[in-house]
């Protein structure tokens, strides 16, 4: 190495109590982070979403008590709890599906990958997810 070669910067561990709450993250990495994020919890309450699916088209009386758990609770489960769990269920779907077709549009069209597309495609799916997942929200809370 020549005396006039600046000496390559170290890079050590990163703390993840000092560093991760200072790094900021691109909105493409964001979407990204969350439909991983979305998929694992679709995965886990799939034994949900299926009982959920089962009680409202057995008979009138299972979509009666699939109705009373939103209401009144479900077992010892409260029924706000159920619905925030629903609401969750809705966020997870949305999100998942809105990325998934956002991935596959960058991966049919070569003009979509670019930095620019990417942010703003990634902006577009967060509003977009959250904004129907709060009118959905809304619906299932009774506002309207």
């Amino acid at each position: 190495m020549t005396e006039l070669a600046k000496p390559r910067p170290e890079f050590r561990n990163i703390n993840a109590f000092s560093d991760l709450p200072s790094y900021r993250l691109p909105a493409a990495g964001w979407v990204s982070i969350l439909h991983r994020v979305s998929g694992v919890l679709m995965f886990l309450l799939l034994p949900f979403i299926i009982w959920l699916f089962d009680t409202s088209v057995s008979s009138e009386i299972s979509f009666a008590k699939f109705k009373a758990a939103f209401n009144t609770g479900l077992w010892f489960v409260p029924g706000v709890l159920v619905k925030l769990v629903a609401l969750a269920l809705i966020w997870a779907y949305l999100h998942h599906f809105i990325a998934g077709l956002r991935h596959l549009w960058m991966d049919v069209s070569h003009r979509a990958v670019s930095k620019g597309f990417g942010t703003k495609s990634a902006t577009i799916t967060l509003a977009a997810s959250l904004l129907l997942t709060v009118l959905l929200g809304a619906k299932l809370f009774g506002l309207y």
